[in-house]
């Protein structure tokens, strides 16, 4: 941290996996003392802001954003907290962030309407979905580009989503991931694609 300075984000990685065994209200118990450990830190201005990275928290109901929410402004005291981000999966894969924000509703859009940068993670499922993404589906996305760029744009062009996390090996992957992500899908595409893959 010397040689950065401040911290702009800092995630609360998985809480879900720490309080396995734990009831919902311990856990969020314990998600509200991380809070508050770490509005500590915003407020000495060692952090900007912190967030929650969560794999699994939303999807299995273990929290939900406006609970988070609630929690953070326990943490802080007042409404003024420093909760500023949320990351999740978001891939063709794991794909009901895609259809629940193309419907107005779900976690991304929760998020977004409460401020928050919002982070979509694996977006190529650990490079799983590579495998399933045919020529066919490639095309439907988009002509011309590659599966990793294809699966990439998918994900990058869901409604609510600030940012696409990705993990390019070379200037190459970099390249091509960027170009594939500088023109989105329409909502209108986007949805073409999730109906394909829920209708197999």
């Amino acid at each position: 941290m010397a040689a950065l300075g401040r911290v702009d984000l800092v995630f609360v990685h998985n809480p879900e996996h720490h309080g396995h065994g734990l009831d919902r209200a311990a856990l969020h118990w314990r998600v509200r003392e991380a809070f508050t450990a770490l509005e500590e830190f915003a407020h000495a201005g060692r952090i900007g802001g912190y967030g929650v990275a969560t794999w699994s928290g939303l999807r299995s109901g273990a929290f939900s954003v406006p609970e988070m929410l609630a929690l953070a402004r326990q943490a802080a005291g007042s409404a003024e907290h420093h909760f500023t981000g949320l990351q999740m999966p978001v891939s063709l894969v794991m794909d009901d962030p895609i259809t629940q924000s193309l419907n107005g509703g779900g976690p991304l859009v929760q998020a977004k309407d409460a401020g928050l940068i919002t982070f979509g993670s694996a977006p190529l499922h650990g490079g799983e979905l590579l495998n399933a993404m045919t020529p066919e589906l490639v095309n439907l996305i988009r002509p011309g580009l590659s599966p990793a760029a294809a699966a990439l744009l998918a994900a990058g062009s869901c409604p609510g989503l600030d940012v696409v996390l990705t993990s390019a090996s070379t200037r190459e992957h970099w390249d091509d991931a960027a170009k594939a992500l500088a023109a989105p899908l329409t909502a209108q595409e986007l949805r073409r694609v999730t109906d394909e893959l829920a209708a197999e």
